[in-house]
């Protein structure tokens, strides 16, 4: 084989990788299984999509070496195959959103137009000084699953869609910072809404686990 010809194959390799990454919903997969491992079936849930689909997807990003698979079971779960896939995913996003208009706009739209609660995100330096000091609650609203497979340390698990009936678990006069899955994930905006609205003080964190994760922090795991 020529110096060309091995050029070439060395480039289609470096393609193959890029394609799995060129469908909407694969992105949308790698952001859910950044979360933690999870099953074809809860995969398919989470992003809307048939079984069928799901697995057509799951299969393009095994091909293109970006996730691997085990079987427990009867089910077949999902991981990232390595934190550099995080990465790529992250930096995909921040090339997108700094350099696309149309994808910075679509990013507003999903997120909404800054709130004053919205705007006033703590960042992840204050959060862990303020942890240190023990003056305020850390709350994962993301579904359980994701909360056993990573959380930040001392967080309190209360998925979004169950706050409403436990805020009398969480204490009054202690702010609440709130996080999701990472930067482009809007449950931590809800959460924020329906405390506040509840008369409590509230603001989220500035990303989420997806970064907290990448900025090398500690993370915990298993049920609270």
């Amino acid at each position: 084989m020529s110096r060309r010809e091995s050029k070439t194959a060395l480039y289609e390799q470096f393609a193959r990788a890029g394609k799995g990454l060129s469908s909407p919903k694969r992105l949308e997969l790698l952001d859910l299984i950044a979360q933690g491992g999870y099953t074809v079936e809860a995969l398919a849930a989470a992003a809307g999509l048939g079984l069928s689909t799901a697995s057509m997807h799951l299969q393009a990003l095994k091909d293109a070496g970006l996730v691997r698979s085990r079987r427990q079971g009867t089910f077949v779960h999902y991981r990232l195959a390595g934190d550099d896939v995080a990465a790529l995913l992250a930096l995909l996003r921040a090339v997108a959103t700094t350099h696309l208009a149309d994808a910075d706009r679509a990013a507003a739209g999903y997120l909404g137009a800054p709130t004053t609660e919205h705007s006033d995100a703590v960042a992840r330096e204050e959060l862990l000084r303020r942890v240190r000091r023990g003056d305020v609650v850390v709350l994962d609203v993301r579904p359980t699953t994701e909360y056993i497979a990573g959380h930040i340390p001392g967080a309190v698990s209360v998925p979004l869609d169950e706050l409403e009936q436990r805020l009398d678990e969480l204490p009054d006069g202690v702010e609440i910072v709130a996080y999701c899955r990472g930067a482009y994930c809007v449950l931590a905006y809800d959460a924020v809404d329906r405390l506040t609205a509840a008369g409590r003080s509230a603001r989220r964190l500035q990303e989420g686990m997806l970064e907290w994760r990448l900025a090398g922090l500690p993370v915990a795991d298993g049920d609270a």
